[in-house]
């Protein structure tokens, strides 16, 4: 029971992680935001790969998920500073999120919580097959509707990192002490002793 609770707590942190990432991926996609979209999906096999690595008791197949976390929290943590333009980055002039292939923002800047969108028209600003729009009211402006989703995703990723590691310690160990060609305990098992096939005879001699 006790082994269980480190796998059974890493593949439910792995279950928050994917249905927070397939929610994250359809909005990206509502969006159009391509660099999202491809970090995600790679988030969502590196996910599945630490399931299946805890389930199956894979040691390495965790420290490949628990290397990709890290390099999630990093892409995270570029996409909070990209929101809210620290340094030089900047949403109207940098658009990485789409590959620099189109002027599409995130979904949630026209469809936010009690957002009111005013098309303008006739404008010389719109390029074109583009149209400009006013947005207000909202309650919650889209960047940082954007900043605490990806702030949860690397509070989960957090977690996931650290029991991963931790997973992977027991599974090492587990398997430093554990026979696999007789499939018992090295302590506990004594291989059987070999017997001749041949019989000792009695020798007489002549006395």
């Amino acid at each position: 029971m006790g082994r269980c609770n480190g796998r059974c707590t890493l593949v439910g942190f792995c279950c928050l992680q994917l249905v927070a990432a397939l929610e994250r991926q359809i909005f990206d996609f509502l969006g159009y935001q391509w660099a999202p979209i491809l970090a995600n999906f790679l988030h969502i096999m590196a996910v599945i790969l630490g399931i299946f690595g805890t389930i199956q008791y894979r040691s390495r197949y965790l420290m490949m998920y628990a290397v990709w976390l890290v390099l999630w929290v990093g892409w995270n943590a570029f996409i909070i500073c990209f929101y809210l333009e620290v340094g030089r980055l900047s949403q109207d002039r940098d658009f990485i999120m789409t590959f620099n292939t189109s002027l599409h923002r995130s979904w949630w800047m026209e469809n936010g919580p009690g957002c009111l969108v005013t098309p303008v028209l006739n404008s010389n600003l719109a390029p074109e097959d583009h149209h400009v729009i006013t947005v207000s009211g909202c309650l919650l402006d889209y960047q940082y509707i954007e900043v605490v989703s990806s702030a949860t995703q690397i509070f989960l990723a957090l977690f996931g990192f650290v029991y991963a590691c931790y997973v992977s310690k027991v599974f090492l160990e587990e398997e430093d002490s554990f026979d696999f060609i007789g499939g018992f305990d090295s302590y506990g098992y004594q291989a059987p002793q070999k017997t001749s096939h041949l019989q000792l005879q009695p020798l007489y001699t002549s006395g």
